[in-house]
């Protein structure tokens, strides 16, 4: 066997016959290595869904950390956010950036607006010319429905607050907007990197209790909520620009879809766990016909051409509660599709 094999690289072995009902196939050396395993070692062996079987030594001798590093001088102008946001996605545990001292504020500001948007990164060290940041937060401590349930009630919470203010409530109600809707970023993100690393660790995977099809409609889950706080964070900074708007527009048919919006998408989370596919169709059915009275609603305002100002504002904030349902019944077929997934069965 090639002493080169490692991880990403394969080949086939033949089983070995060892007895009545005895099969022995042979590990890599590599592998074992690497591990620090001794004969009669402890191993787990899981025969996954997909027909798979995985192996994994239970006690391993070391704990093995991901690095990034970034050479700031190297790097696009003004790109070393994206740069480290990528890391953190990707499941980086340790980034390290070089830098020129000419450079410190410009990097400093990059790194602040980084841990802002992510969970669980500090500076661990500074020096004149490099840094490290490492994440002091385990993958699999913050279960990925914990993630969604904060994302849901930001979004569910900052759109009652629109609408109180809409019926006469102070608008300072919505002064903390824009970090709410950060938030919601943040957790996305962090769904997104335990999702990233779930696929790569079978540890991470069996604390979650996840599996990697799951973990990835979790991610697909979280998208859609992060998508609606855009759009909810979109009607409150209106809502704040345009109080006489506000004020002067008395009952308001958009907003008067939106309790509909809000009892679809409390049912569809309750059934993030239930998967009941009746009820699950039942609000995709409401929100699809909030989606027609909106639309029509829009169809009857472009006739009415007395107040074009009014009437592009009255548009705007339709078209955002219409994308809200839109974004939520795609949250169903989600869940939809969890639902059968976990039902189907593997014949051979």
């Amino acid at each position: 066997m090639p002493m080169s094999m490692g991880p990403g690289d394969h080949e086939v072995r033949k089983l070995q016959a060892t007895g009545g009902s005895t099969y022995t196939l042979s590990l890599p050396k590599p592998w074992v290595v690497e591990f620090g395993l001794e004969p009669r070692a402890s191993l787990r062996v899981d025969w996954r869904p997909s027909g798979a079987l995985r192996i994994t030594p239970l006690n391993e001798r070391t704990v093995r950390e991901v690095h990034s590093f970034f050479d700031h001088s190297r790097l696009p102008e003004n790109s070393l956010h994206d740069h480290l946001m990528g890391a953190y996605i990707s499941g980086a545990d340790v980034i390290k950036i070089a830098f020129e001292e000419a450079n410190h504020a410009v990097l400093a500001r990059s790194v602040r607006r980084f841990l802002k948007s992510t969970r669980g990164f500090e500076i661990v060290d500074e020096q004149s010319k490099t840094m490290e940041l490492r994440c002091l937060l385990n993958a699999a401590d913050m279960p990925l429905h914990a993630s969604l349930n904060r994302m849901y009630l930001l979004v569910t919470s900052l759109m009652r607050d629109i609408m109180n203010v809409f019926e006469g409530g102070d608008a300072d109600f919505l002064s903390d907007a824009e970090e709410r809707e950060s938030e919601v970023d943040a957790l996305l993100y962090l769904v997104e990197r335990q999702t990233r690393l779930l696929l790569d660790s079978h540890a991470v995977a069996s604390k979650l209790n996840l599996t990697r099809p799951q973990a990835l409609e979790y991610a697909n889950l979280a998208r859609s909520l992060e998508r609606m706080m855009d759009h909810v964070h979109s009607i409150s900074r209106f809502t704040v620009k345009q109080p006489s708007f506000v004020s002067n527009i008395g009952p308001f048919p958009p907003l008067e879809h939106v309790p509909n919006w809000m009892a679809a998408l409390k049912e569809l989370m309750i059934n993030i766990r239930t998967r009941d596919s009746t009820r699950i169709e039942e609000a995709r059915h409401v929100l699809k016909a909030t989606q027609t009275a909106l639309l029509m609603y829009e169809k009857t305002q472009l006739l009415n051409l007395a107040d074009g100002t009014d009437v592009a504002h009255a548009l705007g904030i339709s078209e955002s509660v219409r994308r809200l349902c839109a974004y939520s019944r795609d949250f169903g077929e989600v869940l939809l599709n969890m639902k059968i997934a976990a039902e189907m069965t593997t014949v051979r």
